[in-house]
């Protein structure tokens, strides 16, 4: 049998990951069986273990490549010639939320309580997320409102918190909306 390439693997590990967020979208986290994930990705059970040593293994990876894109999309906010300001930056990022990934957000949350691997994922991701929004208001204060640079990022911290705590509030209604409000938006 051939030899998987890295670039070849990598897809591999991010269908089983999407997979298995569908799973976990539908059916919660402890609902969920490596049996469902391998009916949903259409690999063998062989291939998810190939991949994933378990199913904790592979919520953590679900966790990390979930928070890591919407790391990835605030850095290139803040990298933009034009900032966006907080009310836009807030709008875009709750604009990308949808219902099943907000579900396995929370989800995620709650097993972050119980698994210090998840929790240090979680906790690492958040820092990140919020260091983030911090340096793309503190661009935006300074490209845009032309303030002095360390006057901004002092300004920055509590902005950027509230973007964060708005941004997960508005993660956690998505997740809590019913199927049929989902269809009717």
């Amino acid at each position: 049998m051939p030899r998987l390439t890295d670039a070849r693997k990598e897809l591999r590990r991010t269908q089983i990951a999407e997979a298995a967020v569908r799973c976990f979208s539908r059916n919660g986290l402890e609902r969920t069986s490596i049996a469902d994930i391998t009916a949903e990705s259409g690999l063998s059970v062989g291939s998810i273990y190939a991949h994933y040593r378990n199913k904790a293994e592979l919520v953590r990876a679900a966790a990390r490549e979930m928070l890591s894109r919407r790391a990835e999309t605030i850095g290139e906010y803040a990298a933009a010639d034009v900032p966006p300001g907080p009310d836009e930056l807030l709008s875009r990022l709750t604009a990308a939320i949808g219902p099943a990934e907000a579900r396995v957000a929370v989800q995620t949350w709650n097993e972050a309580t119980t698994d210090p691997a998840v929790r240090d994922i979680i906790v690492d991701a958040t820092e990140r997320m919020r260091a983030m929004l911090h340096d793309c208001v503190t661009a935006w204060l300074v490209r845009v409102e032309h303030r002095e640079p360390d006057p901004a990022r002092e300004l920055a911290a509590p902005i950027a918190h509230r973007v964060m705590a708005l941004y997960q509030a508005e993660l956690l209604y998505t997740a809590l909306r019913t199927t049929d409000e989902e269809t009717a938006s």
